[in-house]
């Protein structure tokens, strides 16, 4: 008996030796096959001490020229944080919903609260603010809670962009309000009764503020891309069936009809009586749909990687904040047509990142320091920084649109073999409707074949041959288990494709 109970053993132990060496042999001896590295092995997150008895709503980030972070919470502080020493010292206070902050200098920022942009300024030099100026408070105010204000952001030319959210149904407005009270302007589930709600506001150097792009619902902050481009992310709702990234230029309308009664020349009528064909007609869409669930529920502050590759393998292009889900979301954006469109996907999932991601600024080592509240929404309370290892994980790099397809760059050569399997890219298609029920479910959602993959001789670059391309809808790609040439896995398998515009002179649908 002891006998047999030792040969079982040995060829137990056969067997088990043997299907290891086997695995091992699939991708070479020193390769397994499949690698247990993660995105924690790429980027590394410290969350932040906030200070004793503060409420770390963090409504409002920005970094000083010195490196030190000024933040501002929905209580009224203004605070300033030293990272090499991690303290915090009080710089002002009383402010408004401080929803927004720009540093100008190590001595004075400007601070967009509910009534007025603001500059808050310390002139003696002890450290604490002694002077509160109003820059500028041109716009109304109703008194409803949901009256919120964003940015302050600066082009090149010194014109300084904010953006004011509508009013909401879910209470009422003041008996005194700030500005021209049209009552044409209160029906409806989000609202503009005075001006300028929902519109994207230009302050000109001499101290003028301007109309410039309306149609929005809840702006939630704005930010330049490489190029100067403005762009601006609105949240799910009545009239947005899902939430989306706009490109803002001046006097054009993105969709949320509250607003067109301040714009100059409307007819007097209540705008969301118009025929919904009518209103689709004066939109211009956006450059990029997050679809609700899958990519972002509430979309925040957009912000570019200036970092010039401290943060890793993705400079140049832009990141925003999402306040449900405990990621941020990467922008790859392209020109298409003479419109600006392209893809977001999911960044920093399992990194340690909280959710209520509301505002984003990188810091001159090319941290990138993120300010986190749940106020209003789910979400968490305070700071955290995120840190590049200085390793380069696999991911998609840029997504671009061919007449036939797409062209998928990634961060490293791919495994051949895994590359060019079709059963790796799994496509599907559909749209959100525009109408003025909250949000959508979505259209005609089909499956997308994909009949081609070819991958480049540097082994980095994937063109996919899709079996249909068709304008106006989301192209959302599931990826498969995806490896580099050096058996890294591929740390993010969901990207979404805004195809608002097929490329001219092409038949992509024959």
């Amino acid at each position: 008996m002891r006998n047999k109970i030792k040969s079982a053993s040995r060829v137990k132990t056969f067997l088990s030796a043997f299907v290891a060496l086997s695995l091992l042999n699939l991708n070479g001896w020193s390769k397994p096959l499949f690698p247990a590295d993660t995105i924690t092995d790429y980027y590394e997150v410290e969350t932040i001490q906030m200070p004793k008895g503060l409420t770390a709503e963090t409504d409002g980030l920005a970094v000083m020229p010195d490196g030190r972070i000024v933040a501002g919470f929905h209580r009224g502080e203004i605070m300033i944080y030293t990272p090499k020493t991690k303290t915090w010292k009080l710089f002002a206070e009383g402010i408004h919903d401080p929803l927004g902050i720009m540093a100008v200098s190590n001595s004075e920022i400007l601070v967009m609260q509910r009534p007025e942009l603001t500059r808050v300024k310390d002139t003696n030099g002890d450290g604490v603010a002694d002077l509160y100026e109003t820059v500028t408070d041109e716009f109304g105010l109703s008194g409803n809670y949901h009256e919120f204000a964003f940015g302050p952001v600066k082009d090149k030319q010194g014109n300084i962009f904010i953006s004011l959210n509508t009013a909401s149904n879910g209470a009422g407005i003041f008996p005194e309000v700030r500005g021209k009270l049209d009552t044409l302007g209160r029906p409806g589930r989000m609202y503009s009764a005075v001006p300028y709600r929902g519109w994207v506001m230009k302050l000109t150097p001499d101290g003028k503020l301007h109309p410039y792009a309306s149609g929005f619902r809840s702006p939630n902050s704005l930010g330049f891309d490489a190029n100067g481009n403005l762009f601006a992310a609105d949240n799910q709702g009545d009239w947005l069936g899902t939430s989306k990234l706009y490109h803002v230029q001046e006097g054009k309308h993105y969709g949320h009809p509250a607003s067109l009664l301040w714009k100059e020349g409307f007819p007097r009528i209540t705008p969301r009586k118009l025929p919904v064909k009518m209103l689709d007609s004066l939109r211009t869409v956006e450059s990029v749909a997050f679809p609700h669930s899958r990519i972002a529920n509430s979309p925040t502050q957009p912000v570019l990687d200036n970092t010039g590759g401290k943060f890793g393998p993705f400079a140049g292009k832009m990141l925003i904040g999402e306040m449900d889900h405990p990621y941020l979301i990467r922008l790859m954006l392209e020109t298409v047509d003479g419109q600006i469109q392209g893809a977001c996907a999911p960044f920093l999932a399992g990194a340690g990142l909280r959710r209520g991601n509301n505002r984003l600024a990188f810091g001159p080592d090319g941290s990138l320091w993120l300010g986190q509240t749940d106020h209003g929404w789910a979400g968490a309370r305070g700071m955290q920084r995120v840190r590049w290892k200085g390793k380069t994980p696999l991911e998609l790099a840029d997504m671009k649109l061919t007449p036939t397809g797409f062209v998928l760059t990634f961060t490293q050569p791919l495994d051949a073999a895994t590359a060019q399997q079709l059963t790796n890219y799994q496509f599907q298609r559909y749209y959100y409707e525009y109408h003025e029920a909250y949000g959508s479910k979505q259209f005609d959602k089909q499956p997308v074949a994909v009949t081609k993959a070819e991958l480049s001789p540097d082994g980095k670059t994937v063109t996919l041959k899709l079996g249909e391309l068709k304008a106006g809808y989301i192209y959302e790609l599931e990826m498969g288990k995806l490896r580099s040439t050096t058996q890294q896995n591929l740390m993010g398998r969901l990207v979404c494709y805004t195809l608002n515009r097929l490329q001219r002179n092409t038949q992509a649908n024959p």
